[in-house]
């Protein structure tokens, strides 16, 4: 997708793990992940540079689709969808 898709995305649940370290997003987003519903889009704010390799590793695992990242001011706002 592109940046300005990404951006455009209804998020049904948003996630701000900036203030952890790796694999503190990942684990947030795992604890997250049961809370929304099948095909809703969850975003993670990280300022961890292993989050844009952690998180489509664990979505390909997990069958959640990775639809991709936007980079902000100091951090990423990364994008999937529940399986």
């Amino acid at each position: 997708m592109t940046t300005e898709e990404l951006k455009a995305l209804t998020v049904a649940k948003s996630v701000d793990a900036r203030g952890t370290a790796c694999p503190g997003p990942l684990l947030e987003a795992k604890k997250a992940i049961g809370t929304i519903n099948s095909n809703d889009v969850m975003e993670i704010l990280s300022a961890d540079e292993g989050t844009k390799v952690d998180i489509p590793k664990w979505c390909g695992k997990q069958g959640h689709e990775y639809l991709g990242a936007v980079e902000e001011n100091g951090y990423f706002k990364v994008y999937m969808k529940k399986k």
